[in-house]
């Protein structure tokens, strides 16, 4: 059996609270459009789900919709302006960095959001630990749950993928990790609703906290 000696973590939902900011763009659209505005208790669940999912949430259009991709575009370009407003780490997470660096573990980022808010987003987030590798939505041609990220993830590290743990909270996070051959985390606290069954995901450890990740490793 292959040593772990590497984690790698989802980012929206998993290290990063970013559910007010993804939020507040689209109340922002909807404000100018005098619709009624989305609670965060509505945004929260599918957060992490990407822009087309808030679009959906928020006019009650879907992707076939002629004006889904243009109020998505709009979306985008809002958040950009506001991505760090409200913005912070979950409890936990840069002690639970700064554990793992001590124990000589490497990390790093594998995410679906595009670079344009990966490049900024990361290095305004205070990390305790500079990540080892990167990877956004765009860095490959296939997303999660594409297995695609997650081994270019891999060769950057220089890692074999059964040598890495992948935490996420969302059903494509615990596939494209499975997928490639690394043991799965799903973060209790990311953005899920027990609705959505996440038992049945198959994701070898279910965690509370950031720093429960220390009895795995």
């Amino acid at each position: 059996m292959t040593q772990i000696n590497t984690v790698l973590f989802d980012l929206d939902g998993t290290l990063a609270d970013t559910a007010l900011d993804l939020g507040g763009a689209l109340n922002t659209l909807l404000r100018a459009r005098h619709l009624p505005e989305q609670p965060i208790e509505a945004v929260r669940p599918i957060a992490g789900l990407g822009s087309g999912a808030l679009i959906t949430l928020g006019f009650g259009i879907d992707a076939a919709h002629p004006e889904h991709e243009v109020l998505k575009q709009a979306f985008l370009n809002e958040y950009q302006h506001n991505f760090k407003r409200d913005t912070v780490l979950f409890e936990g997470v840069n002690e639970l960095l700064t554990a793992l660096v001590g124990k000589g573990y490497g990390w790093g980022i594998i995410t679906n959001k595009h670079a344009r808010f990966t490049d900024l987003l990361v290095p305004s987030l205070g990390f305790s630990e500079r990540p080892g590798v990167v990877v956004s939505g765009d860095t490959t041609d296939e997303a999660k749950p594409s297995v695609k990220p997650m081994l270019y993830a891999c060769h950057a590290l220089g890692v074999a993928p059964e040598a890495c743990v992948y935490v996420g909270d969302a059903l494509r996070d615990i596939e494209a990790g499975r997928n490639a051959g690394m043991k799965t985390v799903l973060a209790n606290w990311g953005y899920f609703t027990e609705a959505e069954q996440p038992e049945q995901w198959g994701a070898d450890w279910r965690i509370d906290t950031a720093l429960d990740l220390l009895r795995m490793v």
